[in-house]
């Protein structure tokens, strides 16, 4: 599994031009499942520790302007999107192969399991793209603030 975090003050994703989530400051969060994923990966630790990191990451500005809040304890938005080109492998070649992703049945049902997980942590506004549709994002990244997790290096 591969998450790219960005830090927002908004963020929303349009499908067929329609707004189908939206959230204010928090974390746009893009989310890819490898082809080692398989459908128990919601049974180990690895999937226990992208969730903690991902609430508990101390990425938001105390006081001070240092980064020592968290999401969890900024009560801020989450909006959470799949994104299988997380795995694209561009070594040979100007065409990315996508060849590393998860297959697409094993990895909706894990992107919809990681959303039910989520959902019952967020501490204030949750929303999502939709699985396997053509997306638009449009957000505000502050900061930037952009940090990339591999649960392989957890």
């Amino acid at each position: 599994m591969r998450v790219v975090i960005q830090r927002v003050s908004d963020a929303r994703v349009l499908v067929n031009d329609a707004v189908v989530g939206e959230i204010g400051t928090g974390l746009l969060v893009l989310v890819g499942f490898g082809g080692a994923d398989k459908a128990d990966f919601p049974d180990t630790p690895a999937w226990r520790k992208m969730l903690d990191k991902l609430f508990n990451l101390r990425i938001f500005p105390d006081d001070d302007g240092k980064l020592n809040l968290s999401l969890a304890d900024t009560k801020g938005d989450l909006m959470l999107v799949s994104q299988f080109t997380l795995y694209a492998d561009c070594k040979k070649g100007r065409r990315p192969s996508f060849t590393d992703a998860c297959h697409p049945y094993i990895a909706e049902s894990l992107f919809e399991r990681f959303v039910e997980d989520a959902r019952k942590m967020a501490p204030a506004g949750f929303a999502t793209g939709r699985f396997g549709a053509e997306m638009h994002l449009d957000f505000t990244n502050w900061g930037p603030v952009t940090i990339i997790l591999d649960s392989d290096q957890l």
